[in-house]
């Protein structure tokens, strides 16, 4: 189910069972949406396929965002937080993402994990910085307006 309006296209990239990486060009965004919890195999190689395709169309739309739409994630084991913190976030930075856009979970697994990700994120050695938004429409008109870092976007 799409829950984006018709004017907003969204082009499916990836699929697995935990989630799937959706582009959004006229954001322009590369969107994953979670389905609900996911191991640390299927967490991982959903979070570093997302920074491959990231990559992959950037070239293309320089002011590429990133937005997870979490509302159907689950929990998130401390191995894969510490994880994201010191590994997936210093190669996030480095393939030039500085922000990171969340639609919030929908349950209390899901909030403490998204929670406690938000602030490792803010305030580790690489530094993110974070919005949540109550509504994909809302990130859409958002997420274009965040100032990106100086030479974002130049090769």
């Amino acid at each position: 189910m799409s829950i984006s309006s018709p004017s907003e296209p969204e082009l499916p990239l990836y699929s697995q069972a935990c989630g799937e990486l959706l582009l959004l060009p006229e954001v322009p965004c590369l969107l994953i949406r979670w389905h609900g919890f996911a191991n640390s195999r299927n967490l991982r190689r959903l979070l570093d396929k997302g920074l491959e395709l990231y990559q992959q169309h950037r070239a293309q739309y320089p002011t590429l965002g990133w937005l997870s739409d979490t509302r159907q994630f689950g929990a998130m084991l401390p191995a894969d937080q510490h994880w994201a913190a010191t590994d997936w976030n210093r190669r996030a930075h480095a393939a030039g993402i500085r922000h990171l856009g969340f639609l919030g979970p929908e349950n209390v697994f899901g909030q403490i994990a998204i929670q406690q990700y938000s602030r490792n994120a803010t305030h580790g050695a690489y530094r993110l910085s974070v919005s949540y938004y109550a509504s994909l429409s809302q990130a859409c008109c958002f997420l274009p307006q965040l100032p990106q870092p100086a030479g974002y976007g130049q090769a």
